[in-house]
C-alpha cells in the first residue's frame, strides 16, 4: 500500500494534525511509535541523551528533529514517554515536569511509573496510555500491513476534556484499530502487566520450557530433539489458544496429546504452582517489584544480563538458533 493511503487513513482530527509529538526514548517501542505517527500525518520529534547511540539509528530511520527530552518536551503538544520503566522518575523530574506546556499530554504506554508514583503529572495536562500488545517490531509491522494489534487504553487524567478523543486519534495514528482497543485503568494495566509477564508470558514460560529441556537431555534425547519437543512448536499451540481458546486447542490436537495432556497438566502444574502465583501478584500489588526496578542501576542492569546468560542452556540456545531459520 502507498504511504499516501496511510496518510488517509490515520490522519487525526483537524483540532489535533498540527500539534507535535515529542517521543523520548527510541527502543522497541518508541521506534515503532514514532515511525507509525510520523507515516500518520503528526509532526515528530525524538528526545534522547546528547551522546545516545539511539540518535544515530534515529537519523537513519529518517528522522531529522532530534533533541535532548528537555528541549523536545518544550517543543510538543504531546508527549509519549518510552523509556525504560526503571529511568521514568528520574527523567520525569530532571527534564519532562519542568518543561512541559500547559494543556499538553502526556503519554504513557505501561501504567507502571504513573500508578506507583515514580511520576506525579501536573494538574494541567491530560494524561493518557496507549499501551501495546505486542513488541515494537510487530507494532510497525501490523501498521505496514495495514493490520491491526490490540492494545490498552485509559484516560487517568482529563484536564482539557478532550482526553478520550485525543486517545482514540493518537491510538489510530500508532495503528490501532478501534474494535481492538480495550479501555483499562493505569492501576489494572501496570499489576496485570507485570504479572502476566513474570508469572506466565516470560519468567513461567521459558523456566517450564527450559526444566523440560533439562529432564529429556538428561535422559539422555540429543539436545535437538529435547528442543523439537518442547519449544519448537509452541507458536503452533499459542496460535490455536488464541484462535480457538484452550478447549478449542484440545479439540484441535491429536487423541493421544489430548488424553496425555489431560492426565499429565495438573501433576506439572498443580495448586501449589496457583499459590505461589498468588503470592507474587501480592508482591507486586503492594509495589515491592516495582521499588526493586525503580532502584535499577547500569550496573545492575549488566548483571542482570549475565545472569540471564547463566540461566539458559547453551545446548538449547544453540538448537533454537538453528531452527529460527
Amino acid at each position: 500500500m502507498a504511504l499516501s493511503c496511510y496518510y488517509i487513513r490515520f490522519m487525526p482530527p483537524a483540532k489535533t494534525k498540527n500539534g507535535v509529538v515529542a517521543v523520548l526514548g527510541y527502543g522497541s517501542q518508541g521506534k515503532a511509535i514514532a515511525a507509525n505517527l510520523r507515516d500518520s500525518g503528526y509532526e515528530v520529534v525524538i528526545g534522547l541523551k546528547s551522546r545516545s547511540r539511539s540518535r544515530v539509528r534515529a537519523k537513519r530511520d529518517g528522522f531529522r528533529r532530534i533533541y535532548t527530552a528537555r528541549e523536545a518536551t518544550r517543543l510538543a503538544s504531546y508527549v509519549c514517554i518510552a523509556l525504560p520503566d526503571h529511568l521514568h522518575g528520574r527523567i520525569y523530574k530532571q527534564d519532562i515536569e519542568k518543561n512541559l506546556n500547559p494543556g499538553s499530554t502526556l503519554i504513557f504506554l505501561h501504567g507502571f511509573s504513573v500508578h506507583f508514583g515514580f511520576v506525579a503529572p501536573p494538574k494541567n495536562c491530560d494524561v493518557i496510555m496507549i499501551a501495546p500488545l505486542a513488541p515494537g517490531l510487530a507494532v510497525r509491522e501490523k501498521y505496514l500491513s495495514d493490520r491491526s494489534l490490540s492494545a490498552f487504553w485509559a484516560v487517568h487524567q482529563d484536564y482539557t476534556g478532550r482526553s478520550s478523543r485525543t486517545t482514540h486519534a493518537l491510538a489510530a495514528a500508532m495503528g490501532f484499530k478501534r474494535n481492538r482497543l480495550v479501555k483499562t485503568s493505569f492501576a489494572d494495566e501496570a499489576v496485570g502487566d507485570l504479572f502476566g509477564e513474570q508469572a506466565v508470558l516470560c519468567g513461567g514460560l521459558s523456566e517450564l520450557i527450559l526444566s523440560g529441556f533439562e529432564v529429556l537431555v538428561e535422559r539422555g534425547l540429543p539436545a535437538e530433539n529435547a528442543y523439537l519437543e518442547v519449544a519448537y512448536q509452541l507458536d503452533l499451540i499459542i496460535s490455536l489458544i488464541k484462535q480457538y481458546g484452550i478447549e478449542g486447542m484440545f479439540e484441535r490436537i491429536s487423541v493421544t496429546a489430548r488424553y496425555g495432556s489431560a492426565l499429565a497438566g495438573k501433576k506439572i502444574i498443580d495448586r501449589s504452582v496457583k499459590k505461589r502465583m498468588g503470592l507474587l501478584y501480592e508482591e507486586i500489588r503492594a509495589g515491592k517489584f516495582a521499588r526493586k526496578l525503580n532502584r535499577l542501576t547500569p550496573q545492575d542492569i549488566q548483571a542482570l544480563r549475565k545472569l540471564v546468560k547463566e540461566r539458559t542452556s547453551r545446548p538449547f540456545e544453540k538448537a533454537a538458533k538453528k531452527y529460527s531459520k
